[in-house]
């Protein structure tokens, strides 16, 4: 496995070479946010599941001290819905962190993969003009070594895409729990 890498790597252009630096890169960065920001969400998610279960059973009539709304809600002496709509966006700004990058991931990496084939395939002509007698058998393989990069960015740009969709998601559910707990407080209140 190691030999067919560096005998790619050794017959690459330094474009190539540096387009598959770059969609690699662009991977690392993108289990990374997904990783960080998955875990995180999930936590933040479990918080809010509990403190919501203990304000339906009544156990409370407030939220958890680890709830993220609980920093607003110490601050206030009444509860109301600007407070709650504070810390709901405050908290989901903070979630969505790294959506963007993903987005922006996912949207680029094909071009940047696309952009390495052309090259390497023009390289490809280019070379083959100066050779005698060009047949499929030397074009071929020359062309499908061409792909790897567009291969490469379409496989970053399907993570990216999707680690983008699961997050939104799981931002989505925090949002929900934190709008509920505040309808819960507030209808206490009145």
């Amino acid at each position: 496995m190691f030999n067919i890498l560096q005998n790619y790597f050794d017959k690459s252009s330094a474009i190539t070479i540096f387009v598959l630096s770059l969609l690699s890169f662009y991977l690392i960065i993108t289990l990374w946010i997904f990783i960080y920001r998955f875990f995180s969400l999930k936590q933040k998610i479990n918080t809010e599941q509990h403190s919501i279960k203990k304000l339906y059973m009544g156990r409370t009539k407030t939220v958890d001290n680890n709830s993220l709304l609980f920093t607003y809600l110490s601050k206030v002496l009444i509860p109301n819905r600007a407070i709650f709509s504070v810390a709901k966006n405050s908290s989901i700004q903070q979630a969505t962190s790294g959506l963007t990058a993903l987005s922006i991931i996912a949207s680029t990496s094909p071009f940047i993969g696309l952009f390495g084939t052309v090259v390497a395939i023009l390289e490809t002509f280019s070379s083959l003009g100066t050779q005698k007698g060009s047949s499929i058998a030397i074009v071929a393989p020359a062309i499908s070594e061409a792909l790897v990069a567009t291969a490469a960015g379409i496989a970053v740009a399907t993570f990216a895409y999707t680690f983008h969709l699961i997050l939104k998601r799981k931002a989505y559910e925090l949002s929900i729990l934190l709008e509920n707990q505040a309808d819960l407080i507030l209808s206490q209140k009145a």
